[in-house]
């Protein structure tokens, strides 16, 4: 099943390419101190300045925060929405005045304070400029800023002919979505979860049945205020089934981008709480359904500090993204890569459910995975501690070619690959035993030394392309030529 090591390994090469994070590329966020009487304090301060003190002020703070972002009086006049239950004779207070109580609610993040690692690339449709045989992609990369948040960032480019790779320019600006007010819900997804969760009791169970089969949140809100005044339950029982209604639903939510915003402006920031402290290594793929059409799903990590939650984001566009909860027994795990289309009219996913092993599921249904068989275990010296996926499988005449990673001795990460049958993915048809990428001196260096790392990799003109991290904190981008490496993985 093994190629055994000789001089001909196709070690990936390295192009120059290094992307680093940058510190200063900025979003705002909300800035609420704690305690509402803290709030108000704030308020009255600054509603006690003069007007020109006041004028003053804010026209500094214009000036030295406008041209960082877009719409940076629009984020204010929200910032201050959040609080105007708090502002006295609030219909006397003046536009100014309204900014200047904003921005002290506000405050810059860094969305790449720490690191930018772990990216996967996808294949997009050319736009009209694009060179003739060019293939346009998508690259998603994990942000980490104060605190170990992390978020998902793009980049776009071209891969030309002679398969030289241009990234678009990177935008100075960095903007989060607008949150959909009002996403819809399948109520059977919805009730397996619950009963999933241990929460599909009486109340939840009366609660869906007055729900239509696709539900909004509003009708859900709605729903939920009938059965809290009918007092029909017991109230401990009530508010804990309907705690669970309303966490599930939250975790589950639609964003939007204004398309004014280039891509490299576009960051995914946590939303739910179930992944207020971070959504960590997305790995996108472009999946074809079986009449042809594409949509783009990413699997990631949610995590809120305790507990992590396997989430699916699904896009058409890059512009807005459905934020889906997955569901099943087997949905415990990390790293999980999706095929990029149905075999023998199944989903099939690869996923390391133990934490050491390779596994693979198939289901049915794409939001639920309840079986899962080990693929492989730990076989090889640089993966002795553990393996798994490092993005989705990509399509060949010969095969899926899967790119792995394995953790061996001083906890060193380093990438490695294999073929998988077509028709039966769980049949390894070869393994290439050396590793085709492994950390080098300035590599070793970083937040999380001896890292190298992919979530994804693409095919363009018979060569391998692969985006990875190093270090924890910095991306490059390694090549194989594809006939070359098929020649050592189709070897008997």
């Amino acid at each position: 099943m093994e190629s055994r090591p000789d001089p001909t390994t196709p070690l990936a090469r390295r192009k120059s390419i290094v992307m680093k994070a940058k510190i200063s590329r900025v979003i705002t966020r909300p800035y609420l101190p704690s305690g509402e009487e803290r709030i108000q304090k704030v308020i009255q301060r600054v509603l006690s300045l003069d007007e020109n003190e006041a004028d003053t002020v804010l026209e500094t703070l214009l000036q030295n925060f406008s041209h960082r972002h877009r719409y940076f009086r629009e984020t204010l006049e929200q910032n201050f929405a959040r609080v105007a239950d708090f502002v006295p004779d609030i219909d006397q207070v003046s536009k100014q005045r309204r900014l200047l109580i904003g921005t002290y609610f506000t405050a810059e993040y860094s969305v790449e304070a720490a690191a930018l690692f772990n990216p996967s690339i996808v294949q997009v449709p050319n736009q009209e400029a694009d060179p003739e045989g060019s293939c346009r992609f998508v690259m998603s990369f994990r942000a980490t800023g104060e605190g170990h948040i992390s978020s998902i960032e793009f980049r776009s480019g071209v891969i030309d002919t002679n398969n030289d790779i241009y990234f678009d320019g990177l935008s100075d600006y960095v903007a989060t979505p607008e949150i959909h007010p009002n996403p819809s819900y399948d109520r059977h997804l919805f009730r397996l979860k619950l009963q999933e969760m241990g929460a599909n009791n009486a109340v939840t169970h009366q609660l869906l049945n007055r729900l239509p089969d696709n539900f909004t949140f509003n009708d859900l809100q709605g729903k939920i205020a009938e059965l809290q005044n009918n007092g029909q339950f017991p109230p401990q029982e009530q508010t804990d089934a309907i705690d669970m209604a309303m966490w599930l639903a939250q975790s589950n939510y639609e964003i939007l981008f204004r398309k004014e915003h280039a891509i490299s402006e576009r960051v995914i920031f946590p939303v739910s709480e179930s992944e207020r402290k971070g959504i960590e290594d997305a790995r996108f793929v472009r999946f074809v359904d079986n009449d042809g059409t594409a949509v783009y799903y990413a699997t990631y990590t949610a995590y809120n500090g305790e507990t992590i939650l396997p989430q699916l984001i699904e896009t058409r566009d890059f512009l807005s993204f459905k934020h889906i909860t997955l569901n099943g027994a087997q949905v415990q795990g990390k790293g999980m890569a999706l095929f990029p289309r149905k075999i023998g009219g199944n989903y099939v996913m690869l996923s390391r459910q133990d934490g050491e092993n390779n596994t693979i599921m198939f289901s049915d249904n794409l939001h639920f995975w309840q079986q899962a068989q080990i693929l492989q275990e730990p076989e090889f010296p640089y993966e002795f501690i553990q393996m798994g996926n490092s993005g989705s499988p990509i399509e060949t005449p010969e095969g899926w070619l899967v790119v792995t990673h394995g953790v061996g001795p001083m906890r060193t990460y380093s990438l490695g690959i294999e073929l998988l049958d077509l028709d039966d993915p769980t049949r390894i048809i070869n393994r290439i035993e050396e590793p085709i990428l492994v950390p080098n001196a300035y590599e070793r260096e970083g937040y999380v030394p001896n890292v190298v790392y992919s979530c994804g990799a693409l095919i363009h003109q018979d060569e391998l392309i692969i985006p990875y991290a190093s270090g924890d904190q910095r991306c490059g981008i390694a090549t194989l030529q594809l006939p070359q490496l098929m020649a050592r993985l189709t070897a008997r």
